[in-house]
Order: structure tokens, then C-alpha cells, then sequence
């Protein structure tokens, strides 16, 4: 084991990463431009991290493969298991979906918590260093090869392999172009989402038996969206937004003037009655972005692109975190097929990441184009998609195993043709044109 690897970004997908390179360089820096809090506090460089996260059950499987026991660490700390039928309140569709325990479990806790807890796995692997307050500017290297990082100080950081994990507002184009390398394809959806959270403290009783809350719209007519989830010290994360809103509510009043407008009580109930622990706070995200590196004839060697940096999905849908730490493993994988980071091994990761890209994202923006307002390329077949998607969805409020079928998909533990079986089209065209 020999060599040098850096990693741009401390996030989930940057932890994850240096995990992986961990089992096969003999150094690897992860650098990131802020100051890493000590506890599970949000970061500048993570604007979404005061709102609600959901990492999906299959990112929590992948992410224990890497850290085991990180999932007996997280409830030990403070994040609550939720199971999807049971305990999670889903209303869509005119009405509750009904309660029944299907034996998928969530770990619902906050993102700055969750990054924290594995930040402190990270920073016990003995070859890994993290380096806070280390601004990237630029690539070094030639038009074959990335060589290292420079930093914003002058100082370049050398490296056999340069993992980006620098996010949505990374400067990926921009830096592979001054080398000569062609910037990557890239498809953007305009989905208007804006949202507002507000942190309360959380008491036995507080959501009506049910451990967590959301509250979805039925496209056109309804863009909005309110949620309660559990996280750690005894908290709730209560949320509420949309599609296509303006203006995003930005202070308490507003956010609970919104909550009271969802078509189901319960958001608006628990903040009523629930001791609130901070003010409201709005963030928007105005568009989806998948960039095809995929496509790239010739990407340099010594270079990867991980995360936000490749796909920044829709918030809403939660999906993020997940197909970050499972493009980790994409990356270790393709590293132990190759040996060392070339350009054939850079072709077989991008191969590898746009399969994992490919379901969540037809997923995500299949369903923001539900709402007519939504523009950008949109997937062929997308309207008979989502009139078929309803019915299901009306017929798995229903009946568990639909609920089970649909969520498993959800989650990505199941690939999208499960909905498609003979069994399940029957039950969705049979029950799923009527809301009782």
C-alpha cells in the first residue's frame, strides 16, 4: 500500500470517500474550507444542514458496511429507528396512509449529527488526516494527468488521486478546463423549491402516537409540503415549503401560517403545542443538476468526481446522502479493478456512478415535472409514468404489501421494475382509482 490521495470536501460523501481510500493508499488529506464544529453543529459550507434529511435505508446499509456499527452508534446517540408503515404518518392522496408495520426502518437524526458521528469515525483511521480551513482553487497537474490541489494560501498538495467532493458550488468546470480537459455535459431542471425549518423540543405524545410526519401534495394543485422529523437531544425538525413558491417563508409567523395551510393538521398541531428552540429559517434550491462525465472520451487520470459534484438531486426526495456514499464504493471498486487511478479507471467509475444516478434521479424528476411549472429536459414517458405512479401510491395507502413494494423502490433497495410485476399493476389499476 503506497501513494497519495486527497479529498476535496468533509461532507458525507467526502467521509465516505476517504474511508475507501483509506484501505488503499498509504496517505490520504481531506481538506475543506471550513471550520469543522466539534459536535454535531450545521457548517457554512452545508446550507441545507438546519433542514430535514433523510438518509434512505440503503445509504444507511452501505454507509454501516463502511463504519460497522455506525447504525447502533447513531440510536446510542440519539437518532430514532422509524419504521416507514408504522411509524412514519404519510398523508397524500386526500387522506392517511394506513398504519401497518412493514419492516422498514429508517434511523431518522439530524445531518450535521450524522456527519459528526462519522467524522469521528474518519479521523481515527490512522492514514487519514483531515485538514479544516483548506480552501481549494485549482487543479495541478497537465492535460493527462491531476497531479494535486493548490490552495488558496499558494500551498499545492500532491496526490497520485484527487477525489471532489467540493459539492453543488464546487469549481470542477472551471478548474479542468485551465488544464485543458473539457467540462462535462451538464442537464439542469428548475424546480423552484423553498423551504423553511424551525427546531422544538420533543416530548412522548407530541405527533399522536406516530414518530415522524409528512404531509405531500397531489400535483398540479397542491405544491406544498410539510414534515416532523425526530432527531437527536430529544428534538423535532418541523419543516414546511414547496414547489414553485414565492416568497419561501422566512420567518415564524409565515412558517406556521403554511403549516396550518397543508391539508392534514398534524404539522401545524405539533408546532402549536411543541416548545419551540429556534426561529425559522428559509433556504431555497432553485434547480436540479446532473453533469454527464460519463460522456467525457478522455478524463484525465488522477481525477474523480464524487457527490453533489456530479448530481445534485432535489432535497425533497432525499436522496443525496445516499448515492454519495454508494458512489464511494463505486469508487473503491473500480479502483481494485484498475490498481491505480488512470483514465480507464476514471471511464469505469463514471460508467458505474451514472447506473446509480440514473434510477433516483428519472425518480426525482419524474415527479417535479408533476408540476407544470417545472422546466428542463423532461424524461420521455414522463406523464404515463406519474399517472401510474399515482394509482399506486392511492392504492398502497391501502394495502402493505404495495406499501412495502413502493417504499422498498423508494428507498432504493429495489429496482423500479418491482412496480411494474403483473401482481402489482393489477392491484394499483384495481384499487388505486379511489381515495377510501
Amino acid at each position: 500500500m503506497d501513494g497519495r490521495a486527497v479529498v476535496i470536501g468533509a461532507g458525507i460523501g467526502g467521509l465516505a470517500a476517504a474511508r475507501v481510500l483509506s484501505k488503499r493508499y498509504a496517505s490520504v488529506t481531506v481538506l475543506d474550507r471550513d471550520t469543522l464544529p466539534a459536535g454535531g453543529e450545521p457548517r457554512r459550507g452545508v446550507p441545507q444542514g438546519r433542514h430535514g434529511h433523510i438518509l434512505l435505508i440503503s445509504g444507511l446499509r452501505v454507509l454501516a458496511e463502511l463504519f460497522p456499527g455506525l447504525e447502533d452508534e447513531l440510536i446510542a446517540s440519539g437518532a430514532t429507528r422509524v419504521d416507514i408503515g408504522s411509524g412514519l404518518c404519510m398523508w397524500q392522496y386526500g387522506r392517511r396512509r394506513d398504519a401497518t408495520r412493514i419492516g422498514l426502518e429508517l434511523a431518522s437524526v439530524s445531518r450535521p449529527h450524522l456527519e459528526a458521528v462519522i467524522r469521528g469515525r474518519v479521523v481515527q483511521e490512522p492514514r487519514v488526516t483531515i485538514r479544516e480551513a483548506a480552501a481549494v482553487t485549482a487543479l495541478s497537474g497537465s492535460g493527462q494527468r491531476v497531479t494535486g490541489v493548490v490552495l488558496d494560501t499558494g500551498e499545492t498538495v500532491p496526490a497520485d488521486i484527487v477525489v471532489d467532493c467540493s459539492g453543488r458550488g464546487g469549481h470542477s468546470d472551471k478548474w479542468l478546463t485551465a488544464l485543458g480537459h473539457p467540462a462535462p455535459r451538464q442537464v439542469e431542471i428548475k424546480i423552484g423549491v423553498g423551504y423553511s425549518s424551525r427546531i422544538y423540543r420533543r416530548r412522548p405524545g407530541d405527533l399522536e402516537g406516530w414518530q415522524a410526519a409528512l404531509v405531500l401534495p397531489e400535483p398540479p394543485h397542491e405544491k406544498w409540503i410539510g414534515g416532523a422529523l425526530p432527531i437527536e437531544g430529544d428534538r423535532w425538525l418541523v419543516s414546511a415549503g414547496g414547489w414553485h413558491i414565492d416568497p419561501v417563508p422566512s420567518d415564524n409567523a409565515a412558517l406556521e401560517a403554511h403549516a396550518k395551510s397543508l391539508p392534514d393538521p398534524i404539522v401545524a398541531d405539533l408546532m402549536a403545542q411543541a416548545e419551540p428552540l429556534t426561529d425559522a429559517i428559509p433556504h431555497r434550491f432553485a434547480s436540479s443538476r446532473r453533469r454527464y462525465f460519463e460522456e467525457v472520451e478522455r478524463p484525465p487520470a488522477g481525477y474523480l468526481a464524487l457527490g453533489d459534484v456530479v448530481c445534485s438531486f432535489n432535497p425533497i426526495y432525499g436522496q443525496g446522502m445516499t448515492v454519495a456514499a454508494m458512489a464511494a464504493v463505486a469508487l473503491g471498486a473500480a479502483l481494485e479493478r484498475h490498481d491505480a487511478a488512470t483514465a480507464d479507471t476514471a471511464r469505469d467509475y463514471y460508467q458505474a456512478v451514472a447506473e446509480l444516478v440514473a434510477v433516483p434521479w428519472q425518480f426525482a424528476v419524474g415527479g417535479d415535472f408533476a408540476h407544470p411549472e417545472t422546466t428542463g429536459p423532461r424524461p420521455p414517458s414522463n406523464r404515463l409514468t406519474n399517472w401510474y405512479v399515482k394509482r399506486l401510491g392511492i392504492a398502497a395507502q391501502t394495502r402493505p404489501k404495495l406499501t412495502r413494494a413502493f417504499s422498498e423502490v423508494q428507498q432504493l433497495l429495489a429496482p423500479p421494475k418491482v412496480l411494474f410485476r403483473p401482481s402489482v399493476v393489477a392491484a394499483s389499476l384495481l384499487h388505486g382509482g379511489r381515495k377510501s
